[in-house]
């Protein structure tokens, strides 16, 4: 059984910790002319906080102590933080468009709630929708990096503590009062003798006809009501009853469904098209054109562009993974690896060295991708789930050879992303063959697309060693080594995007990517983790997390071992090395409830970890059993396997501003970390992946999620909000992995698991790239 719970002090801790002092402080807005009151947040005065002194340790601070990517990422947003604006309407609701993409994580309801909490709304009056592209916007339009409640957190704040104050001095003038008599509660200002004026009365009198900068104060976190809340999703009941609106669901006038026929190999190219008139003669198809990753076909409905995929007969040109199998990359990776540094330091000294190898894992989200275009020959509109717009906007018109501005992005709901969605695959293409055809349409990769010519998170290896004496860690080296991330999206706008792809600047950007993400908790001396890259032949991307899950688990099993080695318990190794208080807080926490060393049976285990990130710290104790009759379990179309039974997670984000989403973040994050642990890769042969659908990529299962999942939000640690998005995924594939070290009493050495064991599948054939649809899903149902 599944239970969530806030740490019992939550309360009390939140009214009684010391604020951090920015909401005390003075921040600078804008009131806008408009018909009705329109604020805007400007930050660019507010400095950058200093980080907390801390006690001198052995271990240098890495570079995410001081400065880690998501302050990268808050740093570049700050400029055009002025245009994130908040509008009261006369009907008393308040509007926020949101520069970030909403893909399941829950930003709009969070952002909502921020809002609400400012101006003293009621939550169900906020209406928060999704930005258009925003070239002025620069870096401050991309979602990623768990970076955006974290970056909007306060402009969204000031935005709204402008709008409630000009409804007060509006207030004040129809109530004949003075503004420090008034208070607000509930979208109304009150009176001291009880008179009562809604928000919407006031919105055109509380407009500015000029826009002017303004000053304004934050409400003290003491007197929050709704942030740090258990709230439920705004969207959630129209996402439960099918009301949601996602790319495929829009009414465009014209656009017709479209799909792609893809090469048998990774990003092949068309040579010739044998049978193009044929094909265009099929019941309900209206063009099929070649275009840059295959060939498009429209039809009247996504079952005759299906047919139309099957029949057609093409002759293509090598792919850029040609040939190329698990075995070839493997290789590939071990010469591109950077050599380990320290040498014998004397006969004292002992060292772990561990080999561990990552194998390629798929980041298809539940919806495949998906965009709706109409380009004209002035013009162009596209509408899809996206998490760098700009980007996509730019790239679109550079294709299409209009200015950027004739091209209008719309950033639609996304069915999930993983990442995925960081890149503009479906909207770039759909653009091209709605260009080619003349005509609008509505694109969709099948899911097969998505699994073999879609984004992969890369294969990798990591390679430790780490040097001790007894009752010391000295050193502690890492040296990661990865099939090429692609960071083409940059940071959200094309000179970032140009520099990511530049023969020599890619591998630069990775680096810093890496080195601004990667840190280790614990004070082992002298550490280094480094990465080098090898093969750009592969769709690559982030998979909710960039490096962390494998750099994390290969560190937390070194742990377990440098404790066995030192004879000591893991969880209590772990507590006497790491650096943060609040690292070993929430490891003390999941120890406690998780019942940390209790007796178990041969054959199952706990395991433990601990990761920090973002300015978030999250620990997992989970438990497994591998025995077999567990592991070796009779179940239809499923590779089985070891079963984790327990999950106990403690995070702690400083401030959460949902903590009931905060819990479905965590959740989602472990039953990740189960899937990378256990049981969900690629496998490559020949130049293509044999994995083509959910039901051989064995992502985890709910026979495989544990029944006793607890989640534990910790009380607020900071005045501010941490990142959440990501920060579940290692530390859950980190313990997973150490408790089936521990359970068959040797360390794990690739991952998933189940990797090199029988595929559990028939796999597809790659021509035709796509399978016929099920004509009776009775047969597909378990």
């Amino acid at each position: 059984m599944a239970t969530h719970r806030h740490a019992p002090d939550q309360e009390d801790a939140r009214a009684t910790r010391p604020e951090d002092g920015t909401s005390r402080r003075r921040f600078v807005g804008y009131l806008l002319a408009a018909p009705t009151l329109v604020a805007a947040a400007e930050v660019g005065v507010q400095t950058v906080a200093a980080p907390e002194a801390a006690a001198a340790v052995p271990s240098p601070p890495q570079a995410p102590e001081l400065l880690d990517l998501n302050d990268l990422l808050t740093l570049a947003a700050k400029p055009t933080a002025n245009l994130i604006t908040v509008q009261v309407h006369q009907d008393g609701t308040v509007s926020f468009d949101l520069p970030r993409a909403e893909v399941g994580q829950g930003i709009t309801t969070s952002s909502a709630m921020i809002v609400a909490e400012e101006m003293d709304v009621p939550l169900e009056k906020v209406r928060v929708t999704l930005a258009d592209a925003r070239p002025e916007l620069l870096f401050n339009q991309l979602t990623g990096g768990s970076n955006t409640t974290i970056s909007t957190f306060t402009p969204i704040r000031v935005a709204a503590a402008i709008a409630r104050g000009r409804l007060l001095e509006a207030a004040a003038l129809e109530l004949g009062a003075l503004v420090s008599e008034l208070t607000t509660r509930a979208g109304a200002v009150l009176s001291p003798g009880g008179r009562r004026v809604t928000y919407g009365a006031l919105a055109e009198k509380a407009a500015s006809v000029e826009s002017k900068q303004v000053s304004v104060r934050l409400k003290e976190r003491s007197e929050f009501k709704l942030v740090g809340t258990p709230q439920n999703r705004l969207d959630a009941l129209d996402a439960v009853t099918g009301r949601k609106k996602f790319a495929m669901d829009l009414d465009v006038p014209g656009a017709a469904p479209a799909m792609v026929c893809r090469p048998p190999t990774i990003n092949g190219k068309v040579k010739s098209v044998h049978n193009k008139a044929d094909v265009e003669a099929m019941p309900g198809i209206t063009d099929v054109a070649v275009v840059s990753t295959g060939v498009a076909v429209r039809g009247r409905t996504f079952g005759q562009c299906i047919d139309a995929v099957r029949a057609l007969r093409v002759t293509w040109d090598p792919g850029t993974a040609e040939g190329k199998s698990d075995a070839d990359m493997l290789r590939e990776l071990r010469r591109a690896e950077i050599p380990l540094a320290v040498p014998d330091l004397g006969p004292l000294t002992e060292t772990v060295d561990a080999d561990f190898t990552f194998w390629f894992a798929s980041n298809s989200a539940l919806e495949p991708n998906c965009a709706v275009a109409d380009v004209r020959s002035d013009r162009a509109e596209i509408w899809s789930g996206l998490k760098s717009p700009v980007v996509a906007q730019q790239e679109i018109a550079a294709k299409l050879g209009l200015p950027q501005s004739a091209v209008t992005v719309h950033v639609t709901e996304g069915g999930g992303s993983f990442g995925r969605k960081l890149f503009y695959d479906a909207a770039l293409e759909a653009a091209e063959i709605s260009q080619k055809t003349g005509k609008a349409v509505k694109l969709m990769w099948h899911r097969t697309d998505d699994f073999r010519q879609g984004r992969t998170h890369p294969m990798s290896t990591s390679r430790v060693r780490a040097a001790y004496v007894p009752g010391k860690v000295l050193s502690y080296e890492q040296r990661h080594t990865s099939v090429a991330t692609d960071f083409g999206h940059g940071l959200g706008e094309i000179l970032t995007s140009m520099a990511a792809k530049l023969p020599v600047g890619d591998l630069t950007f990775s680096e810093t990517i890496f080195t601004l993400t990667q840190e280790s908790p614990y004070d082992f001396g002298v550490t280094t983790q480094l990465l080098n890259e090898a093969d750009k032949g592969f769709n690559t991307g982030s998979m909710r997390n960039i490096y962390s899950p494998n750099v994390r688990c290969a560190q937390e099993l070194v742990v377990d071992e440098l404790a066995k080695r030192m004879k000591k318990d893991p969880y209590e190794f772990r507590r006497e090395f790491l650096k943060d208080e609040r690292a070993s807080a929430v490891l003390e926490k999941v120890a406690e409830k998780g019942e940390w060393g209790r007796r178990m049976p041969e054959g199952t285990a706990q395991g433990i970890a601990v990761h920090p990130e973002y300015h978030g710290v999250v620990a997992v104790l989970a438990e497994i059993d591998c025995r077999p009759g567990t592991a070796r379990r009779d179940l239809p179309d499923a590779r089985t396997g070891p079963r984790v039974t327990k999950a106990v997670c403690a995070v702690d984000v400083g401030l959460a501003v949902n903590p009931r989403g905060l819990e479905a973040q965590m959740m989602g994050g472990i039953m990740d970390g189960i899937a990378h642990a256990l049981t969900s890769s690629l496998h490559l042969k020949d130049g293509h992946f044999l994995e083509g659908s959910w039901d051989n990529y064995f992502y985890t299962r709910q026979w495989n999620v544990p029944p006793e999942l607890d989640i534990i939000v910790m009380p607020p640690t900071t005045g501010k909000p941490g990142g959440a998005g990501e920060l579940g995924v290692a530390a859950a594939m980190a313990a997973v992995a150490c408790a089936y070290g521990r359970a068959t009493g040797r360390m794990p050495t690739e991952f998933p698991v189940s990797h090199g064991g029988d595929l559990g599948f028939e796999p597809l054939p790659t021509v035709p790239p796509i399978p016929q649809s099920p004509t009776d899903g009775l047969d597909h149902a378990h």
